[in-house]
């Protein structure tokens, strides 16, 4: 009873049902009950209702034993209509105090909360217990092997696992897992033999034993699967496994497209869901056996266990496959892998050194994703608008926890909603946020959900805002944006959501549109830079050139004496082709998590420029706000800060004149990068949208970056234009003789091929009068 969690009888009780069944037997107004029970722990709902009922008394001190409450969950989990779960129910109140009824209710709901799981309990029970129950899960033949039948300790057996127990076919094995990596460095540490790399499959993980004809199937979380997921599978395993007739398999299910062989995104193997793709096949992919006609393959090593299936296993053409592997030794080679498999679109990789061995719930494998990369900077996100609040359960029962993340349509003039999310604040965050928010309450009535709110039924709220225009803007980082259909984003989701940071420098005019919402999802596959991956400079393609940004051109192409990099309205380039492919390309890098302060003070060294900070200045308020500077962070690493994270420091605001110091001073380009040695101006014509999308792209690449608004006219080498052409006036408002205007597209093309491209392509056209020099430019007739 102290592992309900481990208990596989099956109640079919969910919180509300509960309450509805308690409601008739203590006969109190389930409507009440069900408000209550929005503090989020039903057995204290209960507990309450039954300590102050007239109907069914309580007793004031317990009659039960261990065993009686043990034979009633057995009945219980036997029944299936409500009149049999409520006669059954009142058999055992009667013997019951208030708290004895709350701890049946969470034995109901595996869940104690004593913050105390099987790793604790068993290693009181015997030192290698909890080793035993990893690999067999079956806790009542671990109990019985390590203690004996008077409840003392077993010490005369060996303590050897093996001799305790041992796995057994038809009952789930808790699976191995994988940790997340963040980069190839940590991989090739972490699996110094070698590994085998895979593809990760965004599908549902299932362990699949047979035995004969037998076959069982069970989740990750070793439940059964639903039957419509793998029932066609027992036809085509045999197939598969001429000579297996007892196996356990660990694998992954997903929907595959049988015209173009390529996996369907995840959760698209739902009844509803399947019958909405007509060439497509329910696939098992296959990447490891633990079990092979009576021997058990958990100690052979990886590459023992790979070599078992390659030659047992024969392919089943979009029903039955082996996962994709391939053995890597060289960074470089794992880098190109990454690179190319997120570049496809899939959801990563994951590493296995060769020589490890199959360990039930121990993480030693290794997980590749967009979102671990570079310090989480590759990660997708957008900043979105609270519309609403779900009621947490647990210890943040009664407390607005969960929250309903949406984006405005101006076309439509209506909200829509993106996700929901339910990690990223503190405790003390959550707090405040009780009182700082401002919504009605609505209980999840489709009926009193306001008119400015477009939301699916599964996506109604307990709280909506009262105005949305006044709610505070969260950037919402993931590890992908999905389409799943169920948000009215046109369908637009965020997998894995949390909260990165709270927006105070926004409001709802400036947080992500529907319109932008969009593009980003288009482009969440970014081109990745292999060389970023592995924390070098790239070799590939032409070198950064001389600070200045010169670079040698043809001669029907050149540059006026002042060497600003232009080119004429009227001329045509060969090239201008060759350059549409490049601005089609996702552009590299939209950074989701952005660098934060650490508002530690630093000396300025630079000695043409040795302002003090003014005695009023505080520390890390506006080095958030990328709307002043887009170079905000002080650590290289890239580390991301997390919204509501205490901090040793409070945060404190920097006047205006400090903001151009706080940039150069935290400015932390990616060091090496392609574009290491160039000073790089985004010119007003420029959106504040646009302006941070390709901040962060030149950022990684390697610049140094500045809004026109401050920047050094000495240092500059290129200013970054959204037009294709600009006046003289426009041209001299830089006051920078040495800069080259160009277009956003060059910032696209170099992020898209990871080579810099020649600016002379990407050139910024002169209109209007020009000056008296010697340049070749055309004057207006």
């Amino acid at each position: 009873m102290l592992l309900p969690m481990a208990n596989k009888k099956i109640y079919n009780l969910q919180s509300k049902a509960l309450i509805k069944l308690f409601a008739r037997i203590l006969q109190e107004d389930e409507q009440d009950m069900l408000e209550d029970l929005e503090q989020g722990d039903v057995a204290e709902t209960i507990q309450k209702f039954f300590d102050k009922n007239d109907v069914v008394k309580a007793n004031a001190k317990s009659l039960l034993s261990l065993q009686e409450v043990e034979e009633f969950l057995s009945h219980l989990s036997d029944l299936t209509k409500e009149d049999d779960q409520i006669s059954h129910f009142k058999s055992i109140l009667p013997k019951c105090t208030p708290n004895d009824l709350k701890m049946i209710i969470r034995l109901i709901k595996r869940d104690l909360r004593i913050n105390c799981g099987p790793k604790h309990i068993l290693e009181a029970v015997g030192s290698e217990a909890y080793k035993a129950y990893q690999v067999s899960n079956d806790l009542e033949a671990v109990v019985r092997r390590f203690v004996d039948k008077t409840g003392s300790k077993n010490l005369t057996e060996s303590s050897s696992v093996k001799s305790k127990v041992s796995l057994a076919l038809m009952t789930p094995v808790l699976p191995m897992l994988a940790e997340a990596c963040t980069s190839v460095e940590m991989a090739m540490k972490k699996c110094p033999n070698g590994m085998l790399s895979e593809i990760k499959y965004d599908g549902e993980r299932v362990q699949v034993h047979k035995r004969g004809t037998e076959f069982r199937y069970f989740s990750r979380s070793l439940k059964p699967v639903l039957p419509h997921k793998v029932n066609h599978f027992k036809e085509y395993i045999p197939k598969a496994f001429p000579d297996g007739d007892d196996l356990i398999l660990d694998c992954e299910i997903l929907m595959i497209d049988t015209k173009t062989g390529q996996p369907l995104p995840f959760g698209t193997l739902g009844v509803h869901k399947k019958a909405e793709f007509k060439d497509a096949n329910v696939c098992i992919f296959i990447f490891d056996c633990i079990y092979y006609n009576g021997e058990v393959l958990m100690n052979k090593t990886m590459k023992e266990r790979r070599k078992i299936l390659t030659l047992r296993m024969t392919t089943i053409p979009n029903r039955v496959m082996l996962s994709e592997v391939q053995q890597v030794h060289d960074p470089k080679d794992l880098a190109e892998m990454i690179a190319k498999v997120l570049k496809m679109g899939l959801e990563g990789l994951v590493l296995k050194d060769i020589n490890s061995l199959y360990e039930p719930a121990k993480r030693h494998w290794l997980k590749i994703k967009k979102d671990y990369l570079l310090g989480g900077a590759m990660a997708d996100s957008a900043d979105l608008v609270v519309l609403g609040a779900w009621y947490g359960t647990g210890n943040k029962g009664g407390m607005k926890s969960i929250f309903l993340m949406g984006c405005y349509d101006e076309d439509r003039d209506k909200w829509l909603t993106v996700t929901k999310v339910h990690s990223g604040h503190d405790d003390d965050t959550l707090a405040k946020l009780q009182d700082q928010l401002e919504m009605d309450k609505i209980g999840k009535d489709p009926n009193l959900v306001p008119g400015w709110l477009l939301a699916n039924k599964p996506m109604i709220p307990d709280f909506v805002a009262k105005d949305p225009k006044k709610q505070p803007v969260w950037e919402i980082t993931g590890a992908e944006f999905t389409n799943q259909g169920v948000h009215t984003a046109d369908g637009i989701s965020i997998r894995f959501p949390r909260v990165t940071r709270i927006r105070d420098d926004k409001d709802w005019k400036t947080a992500t549109s529907l319109k932008e919402l969009k593009k980003l999802f288009e482009k969440s596959s970014d081109s990745i830079d292999v060389s970023l991956l592995l924390g070098k400079p790239s070799t590939s393609g032409r070198g950064t050139g001389d600070k200045g940004g010169n670079e040698d051109v043809d001669d029907n192409n050149k540059v006026d004496e002042d060497n600003v990099t232009i080119k004429e309205q009227d001329s045509t380039n060969s090239d201008d082709g060759d350059n549409d492919n490049d601005n089609d390309d996702e552009e590299k890098s939209n950074i989701a998590i952005k660098l934060k302060a650490t508002g530690q003070d630093r000396k300025q060294d630079n000695k043409t420029n040795k302002r003090k900070r003014p005695a009023d200045v505080e520390e890390g308020q506006d080095s958030d706000k990328e709307s002043d500077n887009y170079t905000s962070g002080c650590s290289s690493t890239g580390s991301s800060s997390k919204a509501g994270i205490k901090e040793s420091k409070s945060k404190k605001k920097y006047p205006e004149d400090a903001k151009e110091r706080l940039s150069e001073e935290c400015h932390s380009p990616t060091p090496n990068g392609i574009l290491k040695d160039t000073y790089i101006v985004l010119s007003n014509d420029l959106s504040d949208d646009r302006q941070k999308v390709l901040s962060r792209s030149l950022i990684t690449l390697g610049a140094t970056v500045r809004k026109e608004s401050s920047f050094d006219a000495k240092q500059a080498t290129h200013i970054i234009h959204r037009k294709t052409e600009i006046s003289e006036e426009e041209l001299r408002r830089f006051k920078t003789v040495s800069a080259r205007h160009i277009t956003e597209s060059w910032v696209e093309s170099t992020a898209a091929t990871s080579v810099r491209q020649e600016e002379i392509k990407h050139a910024v056209n002169l209109r209007g009068s020009y000056c008296q020099c010697k340049c070749p430019h055309r004057k207006e007739d």
